[in-house]
Order: structure tokens, then sequence, then C-alpha cells
């Protein structure tokens, strides 16, 4: 048995290795820092509160995130934006293991040799857990995973799992701090309880300004819209917005793509008649990264999570037997039918992706190379139009795209673009940029800084909103009278139809699960609650609307069923107030730490370096 767990030592190295990487150094090559690039690696990509996390620190967790990704998802980031994030989550992840090792030193958090000892013994992580090694009749043996500690000599392991033990400790010491004065009062859970249980039924009159009150009953003059601008400007404050032109070039496949496509669906075809087994032609040839790697297995999934053309032709065949080429927007699928039941399919497929190829695709590579030689990151006036006329391509507008979003353009969001633009120059253009259906080319016409715009260029949006607040201003006159006579006893249901209003019946519903239509206005909540059966309420406010509320009906939490699970809620409670307080507290030790991220800095100076390598390759430092 010992000799069994010792050959297992590699593989549940391998479990650590992914689980404990974050204190992993790797080497990092020449192409992320180093020679000609005039960064080293040991220099500072941010500091925080005065400490160091160096480039090689950071380019080594960068690739271990992209490497986990890939084995994830089965690719890396496609698109810069994409890449941007995982690069701020990797540093971020940097920056907040640092926060906490600083706070440990602070709170003179350590961890002793005797803690490690024990914590490995009777708390292993939990993909060790998980590990077939260390089961008996599929129950974790904490007995048999004692016996591999204590007789293992892979040297590699205990460091491994010293280290995990020597960043979790500390931390459970910390959230053990910062928690330990939590609990939830018997008062609090009824109230909780309550807000789950307590239901009840109302009518409600709901008074909407836009409404109600027609532009034809209201006027503003020129003074009071200029008046309405000095005293509201923050509510015109805009993010900023980039306006770009655009060439394109087509990279959807013509009919000559897809009968190739069809042909080499058919040869597909052919080689599993021949004998090939069907797993082994997916794995080699099949489109689909989530399912070739198992053979081309869908698993048992009702009939529509496929598109129509796929269910029919596989439900059109006896179990084991092979389609001919099926064409669904995907491509062409190759379909193995395992069973079927009336409303479910057990199938694999091989995807065969209709693509450019053979002169349609030299076609298209070769005008794409033009636009990229003759057009792409050019500063000088009209290159846009020269490159266009070159390869006889329309120009067109995009849609103004705001700061931190994606440009639209042909129909589809194009990655890339919209970072482009808040970075380029006025009349720059971008690189290709390279979506699923074609090559685009940029280029920033405009960019208007976010900010508040001045009074003459948005006097009709200014305008609009002083008439918006001199409606909001008869709505609530109307609700003060209709509250009146509420108040002197009419019904609501009377009240709304006296003023050609409709009131509507709501519930029955909970504090803690109220009508969607309302759960906008958590003020008509409070008031359904707060008020007795019957009892209409004054006008209450929320951003869109003006309501009036009167209970119909009530029922009340039972409080035997409450005492009953009392404990259980507690504890229920206790964990979710101690997350609560651990997120509050590593925000604010965030948001008070003096961080300094260098990264656009070291970028620059990279990109500088390599303009003046290119500008001038035999200087000192081409090397």
């Amino acid at each position: 048995m010992m000799q069994t767990m010792r050959a297992s030592a590699k593989w549940i190295m391998g479990i650590l290795a992914v689980a404990f990487v974050g204190w992993m150094v790797f080497d990092v090559g020449m192409d992320v820092g180093g020679r000609g690039t005039g960064v080293q690696l040991t220099d500072a990509v941010a500091r925080v509160n005065g400490a160091k996390i160096d480039l090689q620190t950071y380019y080594a967790a960068l690739r271990d995130a992209q490497e986990r990704q890939r084995q994830t998802y089965g690719s890396a980031p496609l698109t810069l934006e994409d890449q941007r994030a995982l690069e701020d989550a990797v540093l971020e992840n940097l920056i907040q293991s640092m926060l906490l090792q600083q706070e440990f030193r602070r709170r003179n958090i350590r961890v002793s040799e005797t803690e490690i000892i024990q914590a490995a013994n009777t708390a292993p992580p939990p993909e060790i857990m998980q590990a077939p090694d260390f089961q008996t009749d599929g129950q974790f043996d904490l007995q048999k995973y004692q016996r591999f500690l204590a007789t293992t000599s892979d040297p590699q392991f205990l460091i491994a799992l010293e280290a995990r033990y020597r960043d979790e400790i500390p931390r459970i010491k910390l959230f053990e701090q910062l928690t330990a004065d939590i609990y939830v009062s018997d008062a609090e859970l009824w109230q909780r309880y309550r807000d789950q249980h307590d239901s009840v039924e109302i009518r409600v009159l709901e008074i909407r300004p836009q409404s109600v009150v027609p532009d034809s009953l209201v006027t503003v003059t020129d003074a009071e819209v200029q008046q309405y601008y000095r005293e509201h400007r923050s509510e015109f404050e805009r993010p900023g917005v980039a306006y770009v032109s655009y060439v394109s070039i087509s990279r959807v496949p013509n009919a000559a793509d897809s009968a190739a496509a069809h042909e080499r669906a058919r040869a597909v075809r052919a080689e599993i008649d021949s004998g090939v087994p069907f797993e082994e032609v997916a794995l080699r040839e099949s489109a689909d990264s989530t399912s070739r790697m198992d053979g081309g297995d869908l698993g048992v999934q009702h009939n529509d999570r496929f598109v129509p053309e796929f269910t029919e032709a596989a439900r059109a065949l006896r179990p084991g037997q092979v389609s001919d080429p099926v064409q669904t927007p995907y491509g062409y699928h190759i379909i193995q039918l395992e069973r079927r039941t009336t409303d479910s399919l057990h199938a694999r497929h091989i995807l065969i992706p209709v693509e450019l190829t053979g002169d349609h695709l030299d076609m298209v590579d070769a005008r794409a190379d033009t636009l990229d030689l003759y057009g792409a990151e050019q500063t000088e006036p009209g290159a846009l139009e020269d490159v266009a006329e070159m390869l006889g391509l329309e120009i067109a507008q995009a849609p103004p795209v705001t700061e931190g979003n994606r440009v639209f353009a042909e129909g589809q969001v194009v990655p890339d673009a919209g970072m482009w633009a808040f970075d380029a120059l006025s009349g720059e253009t971008s690189p290709v940029i390279e979506s699923d259906r074609a090559f685009f080319l940029f280029r920033l016409d405009s960019l208007r800084a976010e900010g508040i715009p001045a009074f003459e260029s948005i006097q009709a949006a200014v305008r609009r909103a002083a008439i918006d607040a001199k409606k909001w201003e008869g709505a609530r006159h109307l609700a003060d009278s209709i509250a009146q006579n509420l108040r002197a006893g009419q019904p609501l249901m009377d009240a709304a139809l006296s003023n050609l209003l409709n009131a509507r019946s709501v519930g029955p519903m909970t504090r803690a699960n109220p009508d969607p239509s309302l759960r906008s206005a958590p003020k008509v909540i409070g008031a359904a609650f707060g008020l007795g059966v019957g009892e209409a309420s004054g006008p209450i406010e929320s951003e869109s609307a003006i309501y009036l509320v009167e209970p119909a009906s009530k029922l009340l939490a039972d409080s035997s069923a409450f005492v009953e699970q009392l404990e259980e809620q507690r504890n229920r409670y206790i964990q979710a107030a101690q997350q609560q307080r651990i997120q509050r507290f590593m925000v604010s030790l965030r948001s008070a730490a003096d961080i300094v991220d260098r990264r656009r800095e070291i970028d620059r100076i990279q990109r500088e370096l390599a303009d003046m390598e290119t500008t001038n390759p035999f200087s000192p430092l081409g090397f």
C-alpha cells in the first residue's frame, strides 16, 4: 500500500502545483523583459504602500493565469479587452496578497511549525481529499493520508504543502480576528424571518409624470431653461465619446469555401467508413473544442439544445449509425447517434467549419496585407481615403462609442477598436483589427472629452429636462390632491376612477420577494407592510413615478415555525455576515492603500525603445 502511495507522489505534486501556483517563481523569457527592452525583470511593475511587485513575479503569475485559462476554456484571451481584463485581475490578486502580508506583519500574525504540522495532519487541502488514493468506500480516509505523510520521501511535495499552510493559516487567523464578535440576535433573526414570511396584498395607484401631464400643458421660458442648467449642471455630465470611420474587407466564406468544407466532411465520413474509430477522427478533425477532447461526445442533451437541422438528422439515425455531412449555421457535422429518447439525444459529432480556403483565402489575405501595409497606424491626413481607393472600399462611419464600450460596425461588435480609439490621436488610423466576419481599419475622426458640455451645445436636452421637472411638479400636485381625498375616507380605487387613472391589485408578496413592478420602489414595499389593512398612504416618490398604497390583506409569519429553525438560520446568517465583513475589510484595505501601477509607463518605455531600434538598427540598444 505505501509503495503505491509513494508512486502517487508525482500526480499528487501535480495537484499541489496547480493549487499553490501563486507562490511559485517561473523563469520568464526574453519576450517579456530583458535584453533590448531597457526594462529589467527586477523592476517594479507596481508598488503597494512602497513595497515592490517586480516584473518577474507579475509575468510569472500572468503566464500561469493564461495557462489555466487555456486548460479551462481551451484558449488564451483572444482580444485586447480580454487580455487587459486578465492582466488587471492578475495584478489585483498580487496587490491583494501583498496587502494581506503587510496586514499580517502589522498585527504580528505568525505561523509556527507546530501549527503547520497539525494542519497538515488534520486539515488536508480539498484537492487531496478528493484524490482516489486517499479514499475508502468512496469517502476520504484520513488515516491513509496520515500514513502517506509519515512515509513520503518526496521533498517537493512537503515543500508545496508547507507553502500552502504558510499562506492559508495567517489568512484564517486574520479572518478569525475580524469576525470573532459577530453574532445575530433572536430579534434580528425574527425580523429577517418575517421579511421572508410576512405577506401582504395591496391596491396601488401609480402616477407617472410623463403620462399624466402632457407636454401641451407645460411651458418653460428661455430664462427658466438657463436657470435649470445652472442649478443642475451635474445632471448633464457625459462620458467621453469617440467618432470613428472605417473600411472593412469581408471574411465571410463564399460558395467555393462551402463546397470545400463539404468535400472535407465527405472525406472524414469516408475515413470513418474505412474503419477508423469515430473518436480518433473527432480528436484530430473536429473544430468543436469543447467536445473534441471527448471524442466528439456531446453527452445527453434535450432536443431543443441543438439547432433544428442537427436534431432532425440525429433523430433519423439508428444507435451506432453515422450520418452523411449535415449542414447547420456552424458548418458541416458528421453525427454518430449513441441513443435517443422521446425528448433527448446522446450523440457524438465532428464539426467541419466553413472557412476561407484556396484562391478566396489567398485573395482576402492579400487585400488584408495591403490594408495593413498602406493604411494601418498612419498619422498622415487622407491615409484612410488612399487605402480605400487603392482597394476599392467604401468608407463608413460607426455609431459613436462611449468610453469603456466597444465599437459596433457591420452588424457586429468589433473587438479592441473601442480601447484603441481612446488612446489614439485625431486623424490616426488603427492597426488592422480582425473579427469573425471581416478585417477592419478604423480612423479616429474626433474625440469628445468627458465632462459637462457647454449650455449652447445641449440646449435642447436642458429644455427637455426643465419640462420634465415641471411635469413632476404637476404630478405631485395631483398626488397631494388624491391623498387628501383618501384621508377623508374615499377608497383608493374610487379615487383612481374619479381622476381617470388606473389602480391595480398587487400580491400577495413578501418583503424579501416583492412584486417585480415595485422592486425599484422600496419605500412602497415599506408602506405596504407598515400600514394597516384599509389604511391609505400619502404620496411615495420613486425615480419614475409617485405611488399611493392601500393594503387589502395581510398574513403574518408563524412564530412556532420560526423557533424550530432558529439555530440553523442563525448559523447561516453568521456565515454570511462573516463573509460580508471580510469583503468590506478587503475593500477598505485596498482603498486606503497607496497603489502605483507602472504597467503603462513600462509599456511606453518598451514601445519607445522598440521604435528607436527600428529607426536605427545599429544603435547600441539593438545589441
